[in-house]
């Protein structure tokens, strides 16, 4: 690694910052015991042990806390921490901080106490990095398989991989190096162990855009003309009535939007104004056409709704030949009070929730591969390109091992991959790289 590191005692607020039950401030470093001490009614004598007290400054009191102390190793950044547990009005947990400050730590930085893990060795780089996807998951599936990262399932499977390709090189290697005593690795062999660690690596990638989906969420927008039962579905979707729903066309005149979990995908369920052209429209829904426009534009998917019990008409087409080259899901609504099922679209009805949970699936099936959901753990862009570099260099080699070069050159392109490989979980990292990484997390993780 070439990284570059002075460690300061450093402090922060570990809690988010307004009334609350509980405050934390947090310290790291090798001067933390001695300035709690200055600023604690009770000596601090041993690690592992819960202290109560009060914070004092002179002789005022501040604030009744308990003190958490932890000894280096055996801490979440691996150096001395202490955890100041108080009242977590605002007022109370800044005045505290300003005292540890004051009494020798200094501000910490984003992820600051997580880069310390991660430089002392309390955890890989990917370990860091799910530290941030938990804090930020917007899904209980997602926070899980982010878990599943923290207790080093992706490192786990990265080490694997690794280890057999310094197998396989450490091999070339000392055939090259001393040719007269180790005889090279026959090609067959070569071949069946770079085949074996590229399905590895092209099993992880191809999770990846389900990875992505269950981190950044998508957006989902419900498009038809007015009175097709958009504001119905987007409640039933939301189980809640969050729209408002009426007989009258363009009661729906602004953009409406909510986040849902859709069994593990997050979601921006964007309701819209009915698309619709008509002289007695006013300037108010006009607007509201013009916003669900760029909406829909700007989708990942559209649920295009049509109101079945009156058919499908013009309008219908008008709108549908608008949407259909985008990611889109053909819907009947109104099912209930129609006389037979279209079987072009799938059939619901809001009112008394026909199909709403095939809806879900079939909105799962339309971003996501089937299977993508039950994968172990999440990749995120670093680690992708990463992964697809490591798999391009074993692919060179693959073809160079095909043909039967020269041991010595297939040898380059098994390195190259084993460093790209590094670079997941930070074997191989740079100042550069590591500072945009933790500048994501917040103050005091």
């Amino acid at each position: 690694m070439n990284i570059n590191y002075e460690f300061e005692t450093i402090a922060a607020i570990a809690t988010p910052l307004g009334m609350g039950g509980v405050g934390v401030v947090r310290i790291s470093g090798d001067k933390s015991f001695d300035i709690v001490q200055k600023i604690f009614s009770k000596e601090i004598k041993e690690s592992g042990k819960i202290y109560h007290g009060w914070i004092k400054e002179n002789d005022n009191k501040i604030d009744e806390v308990l003190v958490l102390p932890f000894k280096n190793p055996n801490s979440y950044t691996g150096e001395d921490v202490i955890e100041i547990q108080c009242h977590g009005g605002p007022k109370v947990v800044k005045k505290i901080l300003n005292l540890v400050l004051k009494n020798g730590a200094r501000m910490a930085q984003r992820g600051e106490f997580t880069k310390r893990a991660f430089l002392n060795k309390k955890m890989d780089l990917s370990q860091a990095e799910a530290v941030l996807d938990i804090i930020h998951a917007k899904t209980e599936n997602f926070a899980q398989k982010s878990a599943n990262n923290l207790s080093g399932a992706l490192a786990t499977a990265i080490k694997e991989i690794k280890s057999a390709l310094f197998t396989l090189y450490s091999r070339i290697i000392a055939a090259v190096d001393f040719p007269e005593d180790v005889k090279e690795p026959e090609y067959s062999y070569l071949e069946e162990e770079v085949t074996q660690n590229l399905e590895k690596i092209e099993k992880i990638l191809k999770n990846a855009n389900a990875s992505n989906i269950m981190r950044q969420g998508i957006k989902i927008a419900i498009a038809g003309c007015p009175n097709a039962g958009k504001s119905s579905l987007f409640n039933a979707l939301l189980n809640i009535n969050r729209a408002i729903v009426t007989e009258i066309p363009g009661t729906t005149r602004d953009i409406i939007q909510e986040s849902i979990d859709l069994d593990g995908i997050p979601a921006t369920l964007i309701d819209t104004a009915g698309i619709r052209e008509d002289a007695e429209i006013d300037k108010v829904e006009a607007i509201g056409i013009e916003y669900t426009k760029n909406c829909v534009e700007n989708a990942d998917l559209i649920l295009f709704l049509f109101d079945w019990s009156k058919g499908f008409d013009a309008d219908d087409a008008t709108i549908y030949e608008m949407i259909q080259d985008k990611p889109h899901i053909k819907i009947a609504s109104k099912s209930d009070l129609a006389e037979v099922e279209n079987p072009e679209a799938i059939n619901i009805s809001s009112k008394t929730g026909f199909n709403i949970e095939i809806l879900k699936e079939k909105i799962k099936e339309a971003v996501l591969d089937k299977n993508a959901l039950e994968t172990e753990f999440v990749t995120n862009q670093r680690q992708e390109e990463c992964l697809k570099n490591a798999k391009n260099a074993l692919k060179n080699a693959l073809v160079a091992i095909q043909n039967e070069e020269l041991q010595d050159l297939i040898s380059i392109d098994i390195k190259t991959a084993l460093l790209a490989l590094d670079e997941i979980t930070g074997e191989v990292i740079t100042d550069e790289i590591l500072e945009n990484i933790f500048e994501n997390f917040c103050i005091g993780k």
